[in-house]
């Protein structure tokens, strides 16, 4: 029998402790989300489509993307049990500098598009985290612009090389004297993917009014007010536009970049020198050989050729072929601070982020750029707390075992059956 009676006064309060209310809407939208996913909701839900879809979308069937994502979804991990690690330091030394998670900001372009702070809230939450924040050449913001929202912290350049070799170089000298101590290279380019979102939305910079975009506006006002009566946008390195993004990049790029062109870059930066967009083995270990300074494992997000390789998948290949003492990054399909985790794992010194800050960017302006980095930073803490590993230092590739749905065909074996 249960032995009942009359409910105490003081036990009653205890039961009756209410939440604190909080008034601020933003405050209280970013509070809720608890994953990058998330903040993509919330993202799609305040930015106008042709936006959010430009963020959000890839090249073609938009397979590359879905393909990376699953990468990592289909990681399985593999904790030690009974080995303590309650204090988790979660910091690295990347490019001859401290960075105090293991991921940095990827370089976006039209970053103010998609919320009017752009890149100057990307740069700034960057620096308060103890992080890198790279500046995209289609970036919204000046060099000089991210300069003074990033004073201190550590700010990386990412560079095309334009068919007018002479706003390549001018951008490069600008860096350096910008005091940015990274330069991204970026070899995957050579003219924009077929990105038909954006081409299905009619998305151009800058945006123009249709009646299409007008009624996504309607519920959506607080985008247009900002948009409307802030500065206007000032690309770092685009003198002129018009057009969509995929005939503003034709327009600009040269699909002709080769090696040769490497050096020149090389011979004016005073820095580190990456190579970003590296989608093979052999690619990886000639650059390496030249004595680039790092590699990014990338398929552009899978913005640029759709099927492209998976970075992740590429990941423990390139670092058996160039070692585990060669700087090889990783970006593409991140969206889980465990993803990160099984990234260095499996031998990456560094991760970088694209779609998951703008998520948290276009939900909530600096403060949800805020909130994306300390998401993935409590992922990235509980995730090795639980596999008992108490730095980055001691995660190994045994931690990781990447299931995969996709097996390539053997077609060696398939000649010799025929």
């Amino acid at each position: 029998m249960v032995h009942r009676q009359l409910p105490k006064v003081g036990e009653l309060l205890e039961l009756m402790q209410f939440k604190k209310p909080e008034f601020d809407a933003r405050t209280r939208r970013l509070d809720a989300a608890l994953t990058i996913a998330d903040l993509r909701a919330i993202a799609k839900r305040r930015t106008p489509k042709a936006a959010f879809d430009y963020t959000d979308g890839a090249a073609e069937a938009e397979l590359s993307l879905d393909r990376a994502r699953r990468a990592f979804e289909d990681v399985e991990f593999h904790p030690d049990i009974l080995r303590p690690a309650a204090d988790v330091d979660t910091s690295c030394e990347i490019l001859g500098g401290p960075s105090a998670l293991p991921f940095g900001i990827a370089p976006t372009g039209f970053a103010r598009l998609m919320q009017t702070e752009g890149e100057s809230a990307g740069a700034s939450a960057a620096a308060a985290a103890g992080i890198p924040f790279t500046l995209s050449t289609l970036g919204t913001t000046s060099i000089e612009g991210v300069k003074a929202a990033n004073p201190v912290g550590r700010n990386w350049f990412q560079l095309y090389v334009m068919r007018q070799r002479e706003i390549s170089y001018g951008l490069v000298e600008r860096a350096a004297a910008a005091g940015f101590d990274t330069l991204m290279f970026t070899v995957d380019t050579p003219i924009a993917g077929a990105r038909l979102r954006d081409k299905r939305n009619g998305f151009s910079i800058p945006p123009q009014l249709t009646l299409g975009t007008i009624v996504d506006a309607l519920p959506r006002p607080w985008w247009w007010y900002d948009f409307l009566t802030t500065p206007k946008l000032e690309f770092a390195s685009l003198s002129t536009t018009g057009g969509t993004v995929g005939e503003l990049v034709n327009a600009a790029m040269d699909p002709t970049i080769g090696y040769d062109d490497l050096d020149v870059i090389r011979g004016m930066w005073p820095g580190k020198l990456v190579v970003k967009g590296v989608q093979n083995v052999a690619d990886a270990a000639r650059l390496v050989d030249l004595g680039v300074d790092g590699l990014v494992l990338s398929n552009h997000g899978g913005r640029q050729l759709d099927r492209a390789p998976i970075p992740f998948h590429l990941l423990p290949k390139v670092v058996r072929e160039v070692g585990k003492d060669a700087t090889v990054m990783i970006d593409t399909g991140i969206m889980n601070g465990a993803d990160i985790v099984a990234s260095v794992a499996l031998g990456a010194k560094f991760t970088l982020i694209g779609r998951a800050y703008l998520y948290g960017l276009m939900a909530g302006g600096r403060q949800g750029v805020d909130r994306t980095i300390a998401i993935l930073r409590s992922e990235i803490e509980r995730t090795m707390t639980l596999l008992g590993v108490s730095s980055l230092a001691e995660l190994e590739p045994r931690h990781v075992t990447q299931l995969t749905r996709l097996v390539p065909v053997d077609l060696q074996a398939a000649d010799a059956r025929v």
